[in-house]
């Protein structure tokens, strides 16, 4: 009895271990994209504040065009891993290569249609004068490099069903340092302004894609799988991911909304809006990572036809989320004291995102569990769920933001009061909502197909 106090039993610490083997490998994949932003957003804050406002809206447009897109790694994931729970790996790459395709053509009529509509979709997002300008100019740069993220998204549905993650990380890092040298070189040396900074990322971004998707033709190839494309499977392809796209799009109009409504509030609380938001995008993926890593292994669990297992990993991958967010709450909240610094040279604004990192990291225990638990769903494929649930809660947090801000914060004396009202609304409304959601699915079976 008293070791069983004291120890977790062989089968826990196993399951654990398992977890976090995905988990870190999965996280320096996932940390990319946000981590170009981040990047960004350092060295673009010290050209001025007219700039760091831009990439705000900027980032957003491409982190919203390419976040959308996100199910081609998690549909991927699932339906690779679910096919070689049952034992059948050819067909699991083969959905893969389906998967390589359907993420060409969708990036690169994202990337010409983006391209064409930079400047009105700025100004629709509260952009004008010099502001305008410069999201406008940033948004060309860096919407050229989607169909290359959009190859890394789908690469990884393949490295995670096969579990094979670390090649991930190795991309991430070598992407970062590309972007880091690239970026202070076209910024710093050769002054080309926010327009350096974008076509920086845009080259990491083509690179990171390459890198990835040689090795997924070589083993899909290895086992047989065709590299043609296949109308029906690029078909099938989409059509799975049809519900993750719908919960994308939702919980993505719903971060929209949030820059509108920092926009409205003004310069100063939308500069500390980007800086807060790109932190906090890098962090989630931490989150995210665990949930992935549990979505891959219920997948696999449930391919098997094995329900129990399936639990086990749902409650294991719960806890290690809400964990890993506690973990990361205390250090975003301690290091958003002092981070303010490092995105401008302006003390208003630094105040505004210490204001904004220390409210964001009292929630990051919730939304560790969030996120995990969402991981899993994905995993067991629950898409229609998902999709319904995160757009009624989207639908309810943009009705609240459209109070906040007409009504709310036009009534507050100061930007500190905006900026924390603005935040504390997003995790209260938005991530509450999707907690309850996500809790209230995996009390029951529905979900395990």
């Amino acid at each position: 009895m008293q070791a069983d106090v004291h120890h977790q039993s062989p089968s826990s610490r196993e399951t654990n271990r398992r977890i976090l083997a995905l988990a870190l490998p999965t996280f320096g994949q996932l940390i990319a994209e946000p981590t170009f932003i981040l990047i960004d957003t350092a060295i673009v804050g010290h050209i001025g504040d007219a700039a760091l406002a831009g990439l705000s809206i900027g980032s957003t447009i491409i982190l919203t065009a390419v976040g959308l897109c996100i199910f081609l790694a998690y549909s991927t994931t699932a339906q690779v891993a679910h096919l070689l729970g049952a034992g059948r790996r050819r067909e699991g790459l083969q959905a893969g290569i389906d998967g390589l395709w359907l993420a060409l053509g969708i990036g690169t009529v994202l990337s010409i249609g983006l391209f064409a509509a930079a400047e009105p979709l700025c100004r629709a997002l509260g952009g004008s004068g010099d502001v305008l300008t410069q999201a406008t100019t940033y948004t060309r740069a860096i919407v050229l490099g989607a169909p290359g993220m959009l190859l890394v998204y789908a690469a990884n549905g393949i490295f995670r069903g096969l579990q094979k993650v670390r090649i991930t990380l190795i991309a991430a890092v070598s992407g970062a340092v590309l972007n880091t040298a690239l970026d202070m070189l076209f910024v710093f040396v050769f002054r080309w302004g926010i327009a350096g900074s974008g076509a920086a990322t845009l080259i990491a971004q083509w690179y990171m894609g390459l890198f990835l998707v040689v090795p997924a033709i070589l083993w899909a190839r290895a086992d047989g799988a065709s590299l043609q494309p296949r109308l029906q499977g690029i078909a099938a392809a989409g059509g799975d991911g049809l519900p993750l796209f719908i919960r994308t799009l939702a919980i993505r109009a719903a971060m929209v909304a949030t820059v509108a409504c920092a926009a409205r509030m003004g310069t100063a609380v939308l500069a500390g809006f980007q800086a807060v938001n790109s932190s906090w995008n890098f962090a989630m993926n931490m989150l995210d990572s665990v949930g992935i890593a549990g979505q891959t292994l219920v997948a696999m669990a449930l391919g098997a036809g094995d329900r129990n297992q399936a639990r086990t990993l749902t409650r294991a991958t719960g806890r290690a989320g809400l964990m890993v967010g506690a973990v990361i709450g205390v250090g975003f909240a301690a290091i958003g004291l002092f981070a303010g610094r490092f995105f401008s040279p302006t003390a208003n604004i630094q105040i505004l995102v210490a204001v904004g990192m220390v409210t964001m990291g009292v929630f990051f225990p919730l939304q560790g569990w969030m996120m995990a638990i969402d991981g899993i769903l994905i995993g067991a494929r629950d898409y229609r769920y998902l999709a319904g649930t995160c757009t009624l809660t989207a639908l309810a947090y943009i009705a609240v933001l459209s109070l906040v801000a007409g009504g709310v914060a036009p009534q507050l004396p100061n930007d500190l009061l905006r900026t924390a009202v603005l935040w504390t609304a997003f995790n209260v409304v938005l991530m509450g909502g999707r907690v309850l959601f996500n809790g209230l699915r995996v009390r029951g079976d529905a979900w395990m197909r």
